[in-house]
């Protein structure tokens, strides 16, 4: 079939636009849901004593410091702190009361590729045996995906070291 075709001249069609319109300015505009603008960290609760908050897109290998405001808990009195079960990658740092809840301020670092859960819980001083369960979920992106736009409260505060075995000082054996 390609030796048939061979000695044919290729086809070639032109593009014409609608009258009216060229094409260098046309006028068009797409129009988005305002859902699709939102771009703050989302809180929402799963139950009485449990929170999910979504970080949006991370970079692997960072710490972030993430704020976002959690909604009056009828658990919590004005004495939060986080209970004795520490996170590896998940570090509170505050809890100031205000009038929509509570701030809270904690600091994450992406250790791994992936959609991340860590969680904190949070206590009253009192010690009365309540706890609120905070989620945070983060999609991790690897080195070599580019830099993820941050939703607002969310803040890069460091990049740790990688190590990279072909960058090594180590030329073997003589």
């Amino acid at each position: 079939m390609a030796a048939a075709n061979k000695g044919n001249k290729p086809r070639v069609r032109s593009i014409r636009f609608a009258a009216g319109h060229d094409a260098e300015g046309s006028h068009s505009h797409v129009h988005f849901d305002e859902k699709l603008h939102d771009s703050v960290v989302m809180v929402t609760q799963e139950s009485d004593s449990s929170f999910l908050v979504k970080v949006g897109f991370l970079k692997i290998l960072h710490r972030y410091e993430i704020t976002f405001t959690l909604p009056p808990v009828h658990r919590l009195s004005k004495d939060v702190r986080e209970a004795p079960v520490p996170s590896l990658h998940l570090k509170l740092l505050s809890v100031v009361p205000v009038p929509e809840g509570y701030s809270v301020k904690c600091e994450y670092s992406a250790h791994k590729e992936g959609v991340l859960k860590e969680e904190i819980l949070l206590a009253c001083e009192g010690g009365t045996g309540t706890c609120v369960r905070v989620t945070v979920q983060a999609r991790v992106m690897d080195r070599h995906h580019g830099t993820p736009m941050l939703l607002d409260g969310v803040k890069c505060v460091g990049a740790e070291l990688e190590y990279d075995s072909e960058h090594s000082d180590w030329h073997g054996f003589d």
